[in-house]
């Protein structure tokens, strides 16, 4: 193993939906009847092939049609810890996205608890989560799912996200909704800056109070919007592969996460959907030094990075930095 898999690392921006291990998967769609457009595990990975948005959310839609019991899952969350452990990474906050399949007849609450039941098996990495809401079902409906989620804050949900159709429903609906949230102790995020310009980062901060913003790359069409984003430390969690391969941009040489990184904006790096995007958070730092000339040391600016935005106590934050210096495999500077 590399220095990248070896070193320990948190990770802010990852969709459980889009973590299955691909076996995992696979087995589900046999579960469920099988798919003829996938007989095997290598045609399950060639269906994540994309070109662009659209064709991502297309697969993403299919692929949540074999997620249909609350023992489906415990199934993946065990099994993506499992995967995120065994990658080194140490700390994450991952995404669910209750909205999807409440709508499919499963409760909200038995949904987080059967996923808590599945990230309970595996003590070797902490994963606190991160309610993701859907901006396609409007305010009305996810205020409801909100109220779900208030009964099960114990499971370990820290924080209230909204992802889905950013280009076509923007924030200010939802900033009623988002107002209750951050009264009733959640953490709040907003995917922005991704499938919609500067606008939408602007929108999620200034409406939403976002403290966060998921993905954020065209803020680099607006300097203002970058300058305002570093003087309010304001963290980004990028996604750089998940950029490429959704067509955000061109390619990991056309990404901004350098400019932002030397600018110094609160920037992380993270998978997004890795199973989805085939690409594990090792390979990110690995091609964020090959393609866009980051140090070793960089990369473990990066990794703190992350760990200093974690919707985490500061003393919970320094014992975690700590523990991450203290790694044998921390200083190394090579393979």
């Amino acid at each position: 193993m590399t220095w990248h898999e070896n070193v320990p690392k948190a990770e802010l921006h990852v969709h459980l939906e889009g973590a299955i291990p691909h076996e995992a998967l696979f087995a589900l769609i046999r579960k469920y009847g099988g798919d003829p457009s996938v007989p095997d595990v290598a045609a399950l990975e060639r269906r994540f092939e994309y070109l662009n948005f659209p064709q991502f959310i297309e697969a993403w839609s299919w692929k949540n049609r074999f997620l249909r019991e609350y023992e489906d899952f415990t199934h993946i969350a065990e099994l993506t810890a499992r995967d995120m452990a065994g990658q080194g990474i140490r700390y994450a906050e991952v995404f669910f996205s209750p909205s999807l399949f409440s709508r499919r007849g499963l409760a909200v609450q038995e949904l987080a608890r059967a996923v808590r039941a599945g990230l309970s098996r595996v003590p070797e990495i902490e994963i606190a989560l991160v309610a993701d809401l859907v901006r396609d079902y409007g305010a009305e409906a996810e205020t409801a799912t909100l109220e779900r989620l208030k009964e099960v804050r114990s499971e370990g949900i820290v924080g209230i996200g909204i992802g889905g159709s950013e280009h076509e429903y923007p924030p200010a609906p939802f900033k009623e909704l988002f107002a209750e949230a951050r009264a009733a102790g959640f953490h709040v995020n907003a995917h922005a800056g991704e499938a919609a310009g500067p606008e939408s980062v602007w929108d999620a901060v200034r409406e939403l109070g976002a403290e966060r913003i998921g993905h954020g790359t065209r803020a680099a069409e607006d300097p203002r919007l970058v300058e305002f984003l570093i003087v309010r430390r304001i963290p980004v969690e990028m996604c750089p592969v998940s950029n490429v391969r959704t067509g955000v941009v061109r390619s990991l040489r056309d990404h901004p996460i350098r400019r932002f990184f030397e600018a110094g904006m609160a920037v992380s790096v993270n998978t997004d959907d890795p199973k989805m995007f085939q690409t594990p958070l090792a390979d990110e730092y690995r091609l964020l030094e090959k393609e866009c000339g980051f140090s070793r040391s960089d990369i473990r600016a990066l990794i703190l990075s992350a760990i200093q935005a974690a919707w985490l106590p500061e003393e919970r934050k320094a014992s975690l930095a700590a523990e991450f210096k203290s790694s044998p495999v921390w200083e190394q500077d090579h393979p």
